[in-house]
């Protein structure tokens, strides 16, 4: 875990949040995918220090419950994954300055404040095994710290100077919010295809993995070349990951998830599993997923019926196939880089993102 105790963010007396640090696999065996994602905390560990410490800086205010509420879900135990990926792609580029941190910090709020929008919208009571934001102060508070999260990003970028990299990080917050809209429209829609949720997680996942790490070459002052392979890394990354939680959300446990298992299928979300079940399926299971997904009538023993159909039809097995498609991908984007500590910190991340919690 990081050096010494955890920084807090002290308001008028108060503590209102910390910067959690991150665990170094405790109890896991050497070698194993916990230990895939210390390698790439071991690489950048100095620098997400300086992070973490533009993080508590920036989420202050005068106003109380904006920085309570921001440090509620700053300190919820998140691994810090996507700051990570800008300052180990920046390093494997290597840069020798200090703007990757603070854009580092600024994919990092972004993140926060689309969380906090995305358990608005779906009405989240848990993430990471804690209350959520809106279920402690209610949804409008969690909806304008969002904002707040993100006018400090934005005034992160602009203090960056330079113009390619606002042009990115507007983009891709813009990206961000038409894949949170397109979620609402395949919500409860069993008729969804595969390509439209591709569709979906691409544009509310997997474009800020690649702009994460496109930064990293982009503050490098790298070539095109080098700049269209971290993207490339960033969106294959995005896509697996999310690839992958939408499968355990049916085969995982609640306690390594840090959710409710099902949440997804009480909520009615279409995701890769339903969609290939759906496709794949008879018209008297089909009739079942329209019920309880699109009708929304589910009884107890619903969520236990749709593990069987999943299971019967390789929905889950071809889901996580399909991940590590993607992951290959991600691998192979790594090829125009020179064999390095960087390079192998990104593949294991690559690694620990396909094997998961599984």
């Amino acid at each position: 875990m990081l050096d010494g105790a955890a920084p807090v963010v002290k308001l008028r007396g108060l503590v209102v949040g910390s910067v959690v640090r991150l665990e170094q696999g405790k109890g896991k065996k050497p070698g194993g995918r916990d230990n895939r994602l210390e390698l790439l905390h071991g690489l950048v560990a100095e620098d997400l220090r300086d992070v973490n410490a533009v993080i508590l800086e920036r989420m202050k205010s005068p106003v109380v419950l904006i920085s309570e509420l921001a440090g509620h879900i700053i300190s919820s135990g998140g691994k810090r994954l996507r700051p990570m990926l800008t300052l180990a792609s920046a390093k494997m580029c290597g840069y020798a300055g200090r703007r990757h941190v603070n854009l580092a910090a600024c994919i990092e709020f972004i993140h926060t404040a689309t969380l906090l929008h995305d358990d608005v919208v779906d009405d989240s009571e848990l993430r990471r095994g804690s209350a959520t934001a809106n279920a402690v102060w209610g949804n409008k508070p969690s909806v304008l710290v969002g904002d707040f999260l993100f006018s400090r990003a934005f005034q992160l970028s602009v203090d960056d100077g330079s113009l390619k990299v606002l042009d990115i990080l507007a983009s891709t917050s813009a990206i961000l919010a038409e894949g949170e809209v397109m979620q609402l429209m395949t919500s409860n829609d069993t008729s969804t295809s595969e390509a439209a949720y591709l569709d979906v997680i691409t544009a509310k996942t997997a474009a800020l993995f690649r702009s994460a790490c496109q930064l990293g070459a982009v503050v490098a002052s790298r070539p095109s070349s080098e700049e269209e392979a971290l993207k490339a890394l960033g969106l294959n990354l995005g896509i697996l990951y999310q690839l992958v939680d939408d499968a355990l959300d049916y085969a995982g446990r609640s306690d390594t998830l840090g959710k409710n298992s099902g949440d997804d299928f009480r909520e009615g979300k279409i995701t890769l599993p339903v969609v290939l079940a759906y496709r794949r399926g008879s018209e008297e299971e089909r009739s079942f997923w329209r019920r309880a997904m699109e009708e929304g009538e589910q009884r107890e023993e619903d969520f236990g019926h749709a593990l069987e159909l999943l299971e019967k039809h390789g929905a889950l097995a071809d889901s996580f196939e399909r991940a590590r498609h993607y992951g290959a991908m991600a691998r192979d984007a790594l090829g125009l880089f020179p064999d390095g500590e960087a390079k192998r910190a990104l593949l294991g991340v690559v690694d620990f993102c396909v094997e998961r919690d599984k």
